[in-house]
């Protein structure tokens, strides 16, 4: 597979979910530390959302990264809109963006 056909395969994945979260692992068994907060945060603001477990896939765990220009993950995209990573989602969930963002955007419960 191609990185162009990858990048689509993700482009589709963020555009037809109002918020996912690529992760390592899933929302019942995280695989990373880092993973494991974004579902937290995730969760505590009572939003529904899709997940993309990397591990399972190396071409998204690879093509991700240059698709958002981020090194690492999770990955949050909200409304087709890369968000950032776990430290970022932290930040924002304490300062109380990330509620603010959500509920702008109409994808919290």
């Amino acid at each position: 597979m191609t990185m162009s056909d990858t990048n689509s395969r993700i482009a589709d994945i963020v555009n037809s979910n109002d918020v996912v979260l690529f992760m390592k692992g899933t929302p019942l068994f995280p695989q990373c530390g880092f993973s494991s907060r974004a579902v937290a945060i995730l969760e505590h603001c009572g939003v529904e959302f899709a997940s993309v477990d990397v591990l399972q896939d190396m071409d998204i765990r690879q093509a991700i990264k240059s698709y958002s220009d981020w090194p690492t993950i999770p990955q949050l995209y909200v409304k087709g809109e890369f968000v950032g990573g776990s430290d970022i989602m932290m930040e924002m969930f304490e300062a109380g963006e990330l509620q603010q963002l959500l509920q702008d955007q109409q994808v919290t419960n």
